[in-house]
């Protein structure tokens, strides 16, 4: 699977394209108020990456349990001191809703914890290049 992102930002406009094995799909992102560049940071793009990565990943294992999701709630939330360094404090919390019991739906979490991507990506501490 190849995962793509572009961003066209030039002065009050902002384009967020996204891609995954060839599905396009564009985002509604507005520009900062200042008229240059996102008015969503990358901070908020990476917490919401971990909660959408947790979310859909909850629906998927829970299917291969038959179990039915009604309501998933996830909440992200990292720490930045300073520009140019790395964030800190990256935790994350989820709330379900569905057809099996409180005890199941806290395993569910607990191993969907262990195979979510992208919280397995920032634990592995994968390099990032700069391609030129």
């Amino acid at each position: 699977m190849e995962i793509k992102a572009r961003i066209e930002n030039s002065l009050n406009s902002n384009q967020v394209f996204v891609e995954t094995n060839g599905r396009l799909s564009e985002l509604s992102i507005p520009s900062k108020e200042s008229g240059r560049g996102s008015a969503v940071n990358g901070g908020e793009f990476l917490c919401l990456a971990l909660a959408t990565c947790f979310c859909n990943d909850i629906y998927r294992e829970a299917q291969k349990q038959n179990i039915t999701i009604t309501k998933v709630v996830v909440e992200a939330s990292a720490e930045f001191s300073a520009e140019g360094q790395a964030g800190f404090n990256i935790v994350y919390s989820a709330k379900l809703e569905g057809n099996a019991s409180q005890e199941v739906l806290a395993e569910l979490v607990q191993h969907t914890d262990k195979v979510a991507e992208i919280q397995n990506t920032l634990r592995a501490g994968v390099g990032v290049k700069l391609l030129q």
